[in-house]
């Protein structure tokens, strides 16, 4: 067992930890912070997207021990200090950027991620970064406005699919 320390959503957390423990399961099981979803253990689809040190990681890639000191945000964390939803999550509701909801967690974490780098992407930009998020609900035509929503960009642009 390892010993692992780090700030998750701004508090100090710390556990005890296989070396095998992926960091989605230490956020999972071990704090219980089950926004953060397991959608297919391969990397695949997105659904595990945090943030550790400011960058867009698939928390099913990386294991607890690697995360040990680092700033870890979650989709609990990505609300308004007031408890309200942020303007990307926000804009998934207002533009139903969502249907069943799995893939969300990862879609917005994304997002932010994505924004952070390019405030004002393209459809064809926000396309391309979330090739590496699946969602099998929406078709993607929603959030993808509700993605240039958030950057206060016209979603009227966007030609339907």
């Amino acid at each position: 067992m390892t010993k692992v320390s780090m700030t998750v959503n701004g508090k100090s957390v710390s556990g005890e930890v296989e070396g095998r423990t992926l960091l989605v399961n230490f956020l999972r099981n071990d704090l219980r912070l089950t926004g953060t979803h397991v959608g297919c253990d391969t990397s695949q689809c997105g659904a595990c997207v945090v943030h550790v040190n400011g960058e867009a990681v698939k928390a099913c890639t990386m294991f607890a021990a690697e995360a040990d000191g680092a700033e870890v945000s979650t989709i609990e964390g990505a609300a308004n200090p007031d408890g309200s939803l942020n303007a990307i999550q926000q804009a998934f509701q207002d533009h139903h950027g969502l249907q069943c909801g799995f893939c969300t967690p990862g879609m917005v974490m994304s997002a932010a991620a994505l924004l952070k780098e390019n405030p004002k992407p393209s459809e064809h930009e926000i396309r391309s970064y979330l090739q590496g998020n699946i969602c099998r609900c929406t078709g993607y035509h929603n959030i993808i406005k509700a993605i240039m929503a958030a950057s206060g960009q016209d979603v009227e642009q966007i030609a339907a699919e």
